[in-house]
């Protein structure tokens, strides 16, 4: 086994560096670490994200209605759009891991009836989680969804909707910058 010691390795013409060829396993030593300028990175777990919801969003009854996750904690290659549509929208092909939590309320004590999560993928339902309570109702419930979604790397998008269902009072989505009760993640998991 040879051994090249060098302090940097550059492609000779062109952007792309090839290391190892078609089915060759690359090894990166146990306690080495890798160091990526300005977080720009496309590999296993990327691109990857997570946001919560700052403030509280009031909402109509029993209307489905996208969760508008305002707040990022990281966007590890700006994909998540925070500020107009609320979507998760990746650039690398995949299979991306989901996660989402929204804590549902109702103004009035015993009168939240229904609570339902919904993922939506390029505008139709993926994956729906939902407590329904009949005739025993309740303030508030946390309503937690987790999935493995395919996406193209193009044009597929994400995003959250919640239907909160109350007998009387006002419905909202909890929103908190300690607690984060409304969250919304995303990270690739392979291909």
């Amino acid at each position: 086994m040879s051994k090249l010691e060098v302090d940097a390795i550059e492609p000779q013409s062109g952007t792309t560096l090839t290391i190892g060829a078609s089915g060759d396993s690359v090894n990166i030593a146990s306690g080495a670490s890798l160091t990526v300028p300005n977080g720009g990175l496309s590999g296993q777990n990327y691109p990857a994200f997570e946001a919560y919801l700052n403030t509280a969003q009031t909402v109509s009854d029993a209307v489905d209605t996208k969760v508008e996750i305002d707040t990022e904690i990281f966007d590890t290659d700006g994909c998540y759009d925070n500020v107009t549509n609320y979507r998760f929208t990746p650039t690398v092909a995949g299979k991306y891991f989901v996660y989402a939590r929204v804590k549902f309320n109702s103004s009035i004590t015993s009168d939240l009836r229904d609570a339902e999560l919904r993922l939506k993928k390029n505008g139709a339902n993926y994956s729906n989680t939902d407590w329904r309570f009949s005739a025993n109702d309740i303030q508030s419930a946390g309503v937690i969804l987790n999935t493995t979604v395919d996406m193209n790397g193009t044009t597929d998008y994400l995003e959250l909707y919640g239907y909160n269902n109350v007998v009387s009072g006002t419905p909202s989505f909890s929103g908190d910058s300690t607690f984060k009760y409304t969250l919304f993640g995303a990270y690739r998991i392979g291909d």
